[in-house]
């Protein structure tokens, strides 16, 4: 009668007194052992697919999307992203690259407390045109939507520095939204009272959940 091992893992391990039978032994083992190990999937539909009934402790990574994930009894999270480049933000007319010299503007998706995240870095410079003067594009810094691997559930604020010329504030929102878009929030007329109408703001050190 097989045992299991002796590890506690549950996997069977043939008796001496059982009749030999190879395919049973490789079953056992590979029963035993494939759902310990990582198991690797193309996507996350293919792992879904494959493993209707996920126990708790099942590790996969995902080749397509470059991701480790891990079963916690409930769903799948991610645990490690894989490599992922910076890419530059394409920019809307009325806004151009290295605000302040803080570098060229981009974003790349990291993994970030077992969350897939938007990180972004560099900086903008932003211009007011018209009389008075407003923000270029009504504050959509972008050209083209981000793709949907960039893209938020929904509407996603975070607070951004901005410079202290011609501004009464030292920074300003950066609203990331599911369109794809990214938009500079709270600047104002160039001729209003509480004036906020800085020549750059900062992306570094910024980053919204998807």
């Amino acid at each position: 009668m097989p045992t299991s091992d002796t590890y506690g893992q549950g996997v069977q391990i043939a008796a001496l007194t059982d009749a030999p039978n190879q395919q049973v032994l490789a079953q056992n083992l590979a029963t035993g052992l494939v759902p310990r190990s990582v198991m690797r999937f193309s996507s996350a539909s293919a792992r879904n697919s494959t493993l209707a009934s996920p126990v708790a402790g099942m590790v996969a990574f995902l080749t397509t999307e470059k991701l480790l994930t891990v079963f916690d009894g409930t769903a799948w999270v991610v645990v490690a992203a894989g490599t992922s480049a910076w890419t530059t933000i394409p920019l809307a007319s009325g806004y151009s690259h290295d605000g302040n010299s803080n570098g060229t503007a981009q974003y790349r998706v990291v993994n970030l407390f077992g969350e897939l995240t938007v990180m972004l870095q560099g900086g903008l410079n932003l211009t007011y045109p018209g009389s008075p003067g407003t923000i270029a594009n009504g504050g959509i810094i972008t050209n083209t939507a981000l793709p949907s691997a960039a893209r938020p559930g929904s509407l996603r604020t975070v607070s951004a520095a901005c410079s202290a010329v011609t501004s009464s504030s030292l920074s300003l929102k950066i609203d990331a939204q599911p369109d794809g878009h990214l938009k500079v929030i709270g600047t104002s007329s160039t001729t209003s009272s509480d004036r906020v109408t800085p020549p750059w703001v900062s992306l570094n050190g910024l980053f919204y959940s998807l």
